[in-house]
């Protein structure tokens, strides 16, 4: 991918992206021809470790990963305290507490290379801390990190509350070295959740201005990550996140409140940061990290430092069954899934997961027109990724390109054929416009062919947090309401009438 360069010749994106791939089942062009630049450690984009010795336990690879957290100076679970003071992340109330902050890792996938065929762990631990990887056999990794507070504040305010983000980290090697053989960790990119909904993922994809550890800023009161590219403890979107950027959460200190602000980002949501309220991850001692924070040889010498720990399975959870479902609801206990012979097309897949953007929606249509002998018809109406399997994103404005197809009048005769943009696929409110054309079949069965616009605002609304959340049973959390305007022709104004769909789905 693009954070992997050995050589400093400037080739575009795509090159890069083809580069990278292809190192996957291509050794020898892992580092490109030339040796020296990658023994020299010489990186285009920062590296989370370099090494020669291709061996690792779960516990160091989480260690060289870990992010840094950083909390709002209002934080209720900091109680006031900060630098080493500080005991959030929390350990789990039915394992042992230590002196100070707790972060637990999940090592969910290991994809392993199709050029190797030696085995992948050298030893394996029930515990999962001391598992030993060879990293030689692997080509990336799907590593993920929880954080638990002993309670969350706001709008549906509970007790427990466990929060997530995931980190793709890939395994370089140089083939060409003079010495020895040298080996780098990367992470490609940062998925920082937030509040259980993927549209409202915080992604950053790493690019040479990204600095590691990865800084994660913790929402006030609710606890939902947001990346800090650089490192300064300000949300800019479009800078610190850089993937689905109308939809992605940012961080919303003003949540603790109470209120729900389910709109874009804006600034004044953001408390600022205070360097005394960040918490740092166990980076070990010849982590290429630590010198950013080292002063007089200490490492992080004023502010706490977490440890790092296997993330639990449900069935050690003892005393409190209302802990359950925060453990249980984060994916599979039995961990890490192997992916075998990672080639081409799985490591693609791999890199970009996000399939859930090629989401559908349907919903009931009611058509009021002013003219015409076919006004008030009710229908129903399908929308669908713009190239049927992939959603487009409008690259200026971020906003989202999709199809609607709708049926309507007697027995659905009457079809609709058109595009929808949208600027976003989550936000509580959202415009819409629509072009299109629509084929109208009479009572004698002429068929007459128009265009056709329309212009409104949908309200849609995540329901897994309402009454109504056993309607996601039906595939999807979000249910809407789209209001418009719509004009038969694009000259003429005088078939001007209304639109009205209820259904399912973000669109």
């Amino acid at each position: 991918m693009e954070s992997l360069k050995c050589r400093r010749a400037a080739v575009g994106p795509v090159c890069r992206v083809l580069i990278f791939w292809l190192a996957m089942i291509i050794p020898s062009v892992a580092f490109g021809a030339a040796s020296g630049h990658c023994c020299d450690n010489e990186w285009e984009f920062t590296p989370i470790w370099i090494g020669t010795d291709p061996v690792m336990t779960f516990e160091q690879i989480a260690s060289y990963c870990a992010p840094i957290l950083w909390f709002s100076p209002d934080e209720p679970n900091l109680e006031k305290t900060e630098g080493k003071d500080i005991r959030i992340p929390s350990a789990f109330p039915f394992q042992e507490q230590p002196e100070a902050p707790v972060v637990y890792y999940r090592v969910r996938t290991l994809l392993v290379r199709a050029d190797t065929d030696d085995e992948v762990f050298r030893q394996e631990d029930p515990a999962r801390v001391e598992t030993v990887v060879d990293l030689r056999q692997v080509g990336g990794i799907d590593l993920d990190y929880f954080f638990y507070y002993p309670s969350e504040e706001g709008l549906g305010a509970h007790k427990h509350d466990v929060e997530a983000t995931f980190l793709k980290v890939y395994v370089s090697r140089c083939l060409n070295c003079t010495d020895e053989q040298h080996y780098a960790l990367f992470v490609e990119r940062t998925i920082a959740k937030a509040h259980g909904i993927q549209w409202y993922d915080n992604t950053l994809v790493t690019d040479r201005y990204a600095h590691f550890p990865m800084t994660l800023l913790v929402e006030e009161g609710k606890h939902a990550s947001c990346t800090d590219k650089n490192s300064d403890g300000i949300y800019t979107p479009t800078f610190d996140v850089n993937r689905r950027i109308n939809d992605a959460w940012g961080i919303r200190d003003i949540m603790r409140s109470g209120g729900l602000y389910a709109g874009g980002f804006q600034a004044w949501m953001a408390k600022t940061r205070r360097p005394e309220h960040r918490v740092f991850p166990p980076l070990p001692a010849d982590s290429p990290l630590r010198d950013d924070y080292t002063e007089n040889g200490v490492y992080a010498a004023d502010n706490a430092i977490y440890e790092v720990r296997p993330f639990p399975r449900s069935e050690e959870v003892v005393d409190d069954p209302k802990l359950v479902p925060f453990i249980a609801d984060k994916g599979s206990e039995d961990w890490p899934e192997i992916v075998p012979d990672t080639d081409l097309h799985k490591f693609g897949r791999w890199l970009d997961e996000e399939r859930f953007i090629n989401s559908l929606s349907i919903a009931y249509r009611y058509d009021g027109l002013n003219h015409g002998s076919r006004d008030h018809t009710g229908g129903i109406s399908f929308i669908f990724p713009l190239l049927v399997v992939k959603n487009i994103s409008d690259p200026i404005g971020g906003g989202w390109f999709v199809n609607r197809l709708y049926f309507k009048d007697k027995k659905l005769r009457d079809i609709s054929w058109n595009i929808l943009y949208t600027t976003s696929a989550s936000r509580w409110v959202d415009g819409y416009f629509t072009f299109g054309w629509e084929w109208d079949r009479d009572d004698e069965s002429n068929l007459h062919t128009d265009m056709m616009t329309e212009t409104g605002i949908k309200f849609r609304l995540n329901m897994s947090h309402t009454p109504l959340k056993f309607l996601g049973a039906l595939g999807t959390d979000f249910w809407g309401v789209r209001i418009g305007i719509k004009n038969k022709g694009i000259f003429n104004w005088d078939a001007i009438g209304y639109a009205l769909e209820v259904g399912a789905g973000v669109w």
